[in-house]
């Protein structure tokens, strides 16, 4: 059994704190949702800020945020660990021509696995973006998406083989 959660903060500059906030809280809804049970959890949304940020480094197991601890593996820096894989970026002409025309790129979409006590319950096989080209000279959004692979370990994350 696996289940899903989508997240999605507010996305003003200058929010961070409430950023945080919304992380600590949707964290510890699914935790309360899980009712201690170590099941996978895949997470997914816009998540409005960078890797680098407190909300994300807080998703990611970097960083606590007002006394929470979790832990998700980015799925997109588990196969690309040197790629900053902007999602929201000038090179979509939907960027420039919306609300945000200055921006200079970043990846502020995810897809996370939840991670036990040892480690990510699922295997990330793949992740890429998605809908990063147009069609027919038509843009899907002015987001790209992400795109993950996920699968059940072979080997069970706190067992022995």
């Amino acid at each position: 059994m696996a289940g899903a959660a989508h997240h999605k903060p507010t996305y003003q500059f200058g929010y961070a704190h409430e950023r945080e906030l919304q992380a600590v809280r949707s964290a510890t809804f699914i935790e309360t949702l899980l009712a201690g049970r170590d099941l996978p959890v895949v997470l997914v949304g816009d998540f409005d800020d960078d890797a680098d940020s407190a909300s994300v480094r807080f998703w990611r197991g970097q960083q606590s945020l007002h006394g929470c601890s979790i832990a998700y593996q980015d799925a997109w820096a588990a196969v690309h660990p040197d790629d900053p894989g902007h999602t929201f970026t000038p090179h979509n002409p939907l960027v420039r021509a919306g609300t945000m025309p200055l921006e200079t790129g970043r990846r502020i979409d995810y897809v996370m696995v939840r991670c036990g006590p040892h480690g990510p319950n699922l295997a990330v096989a793949d992740c890429r973006r998605a809908f990063d080209e147009p069609v027919d000279g038509v843009w899907g959004s002015d987001h790209f998406g992400v795109l993950a692979d996920l699968r059940r370990p072979d080997h069970p994350p706190g067992q022995w083989r």
